[in-house]
């Protein structure tokens, strides 16, 4: 059934009269951490893949607060910040998780919704458009539960966004009052070219003290060819990770995801058995610390774990935390709180040392590209310099000035070369004088439209050139060793008839 679904690859079938992506992640067979409000942040979901966890579901959030974000590259962190104008992080990633994060979105309209998508899905791996959270914050803006009233407004928001991306596309429900609407629900979403659909298997009013309805995520799964992630198990069934295949083999679901139970341990994902709770907390801060996470969303997360232990020593203290610090001291992880916020300190002072130094190569008149010189990508005794000189003395030109300086703190290297009165350098640093130089002539061609010797630019007038010259070389060589033949045999000739006369008799 799920077959297709196995592929590693992104393509496009049609079956059925509708075109479906394929995606590259795939929904079958996971284990999967859920969205969750203020859960879901970036510590949690590298905690739940060091535990095993196959996919992360980042929390719901809201597509006009994201399209007020910049996308930022956040150095020192090495994350990718979308980050709003009041400079708060709304959301961040990692390379670590690019693979198997799913961006979940709030969104009751759809070109906001693929305006969102479009802004992140570089940085994911999948969209989510949540259709089953029954909280006011969601469905006050005709979003999450709302959305399953109005089947109209979910088939077009779930057709612009597969249509209008190239990443696997989702949507998390809840089930409706009767089984048939919730299969015709189903279906329809099925034909939008969905990659899977998540069932929290429960209605919208009902809440986690309610039984979850086995019966009717089966239902589903027996309905659609696309993979069903059974969700709502942590109350009944989910208490270790053997439970995990029980509640799939109750819902006939393709993959399970994990809300409260992954809450409160992480290491529910963990095939060995559950470990220590404080093992997991001490994990989950460093992730915390070393990501730069705000602390009052750290210390949520850990009262979460905490639950009936929030009445203990360690508890009331980790209640009365008032910064990530103290947080640390709680678990006994203040030594490390140190070393690592002394590392990332260390890297902001670097980063801006490293902006000052760019801003003294900083010239309103210089003319910049992102280029590196690379010479497997140029024939042998080939370079961007020759090509740049032998252009400078065609039209007439003073040869290139070449002025480069070095970054103290990595001792990397940065040229701006001056043609024709004007500059040209890359924006990237070298390891040496002489790619700099070679990346700043590269730039000065590039803009001038010439070309730089590069072994996929056709027939190479300086290769052309030099053959000329070697054979040049090569002939005047020959005719000097035809001369010095020549020469030779003439004094060898000399030579012979100057023994033959030594060797007459003379007559007496």
């Amino acid at each position: 059934m799920f077959l297709s679904f196995v592929l590693r690859f992104v393509s496009e079938y049609t079956t059925k009269g509708m075109t479906v992506n394929i995606p590259a992640l795939c929904f079958g067979g996971k284990n999967i951490l859920a969205p969750m409000v203020r859960v879901g942040t970036l510590p949690m979901r590298l905690l739940a893949l060091d535990f095993g966890a196959d996919i992360v579901y980042c929390e719901e959030l809201i597509d006009i607060k994201m399209l007020q974000c910049k996308r930022v590259i956040n150095e020192v962190l090495e994350t990718v910040d979308f980050v709003a104008p009041n400079e708060r992080v709304v959301f961040r990633t990692c390379e670590r998780e690019r693979d198997c994060v799913v961006f979940q979105m709030g969104s009751a309209d759809a070109e906001r919704a693929l305006a969102v998508a479009k802004l992140v899905e570089n940085d994911v791996a999948g969209i989510d458009i949540n259709m089953g959270c029954p909280k006011e914050y969601s469905t006050k803006g005709g979003m999450g539960a709302a959305l399953l009233s109005d089947p109209d407004k979910i088939e077009c928001i779930l057709s612009t966004l597969v249509k209008g991306i190239c990443k696997p596309v989702t949507c998390k429900i809840r089930i409706l009052s009767s089984l048939e609407d919730t299969i015709r629900l189903v279906k329809r979403i099925e034909k939008t070219g969905v990659a899977a659909i998540a069932v929290h298997g429960r209605k919208k009013e009902e809440r986690p003290q309610h039984p979850v309805h086995c019966e009717v995520i089966k239902a589903i799964s027996e309905a659609v060819t696309i993979p069903v992630i059974a969700n709502g198990g942590s109350h009944d069934f989910i208490k270790e990770y053997t439970d995990i295949e029980a509640f799939q083999q109750a819902t006939g679901a393709s993959s399970v995801m994990i809300a409260r139970a992954a809450m409160w341990n992480p290491s529910i994902f963990r095939r060995e058995g559950l470990c220590p709770l404080k093992e997991v907390m001490q994990a989950y801060i460093k992730y915390a610390v070393r990501y730069d996470n705000h602390y009052t969303n750290t210390k949520y997360c850990l009262c979460q774990m905490l639950r009936e232990q929030l009445e203990s020593t360690e508890g009331k203290k980790l209640h009365a935390a008032q910064s990530t610090q103290e947080i640390c001291e709680v678990f006994e992880m203040g030594h490390f709180y140190e070393e690592t916020t002394a590392i990332l300190e260390a890297k902001k002072v670097l980063k801006a040392k490293t902006q000052d130094d760019d801003d003294q190569m900083e010239d309103t008149d210089v003319i910049k590209m992102s280029v590196r010189f690379d010479k497997r990508d140029y024939p042998p005794q080939i370079t961007p310099k020759m090509y740049l000189l032998e252009w400078c003395r065609k039209e007439k030109h003073p040869q290139p000035v070449y002025e480069t300086v070095q970054r103290s703190l990595d001792k990397l290297f940065c040229s701006v070369v001056t043609v024709a009165e004007q500059k040209y350098r890359s924006t990237l640093w070298d390891k040496s004088k002489k790619l700099a130089e070679q990346a700043a002539a590269i730039v000065c061609l590039r803009t001038l439209g010439l070309p730089e010797g590069k072994l996929n630019e056709g027939e190479n007038h300086l290769i052309n050139k030099r053959k000329r010259e070697n054979q040049e070389l090569l002939n005047n060589k020959e005719h000097e060793d035809d001369l010095l033949v020549e020469a030779a045999h003439k004094r060898a000739h000399v030579t012979e008839r100057t023994s033959d006369f030594s060797s007459t008799e003379v007559p007496r």
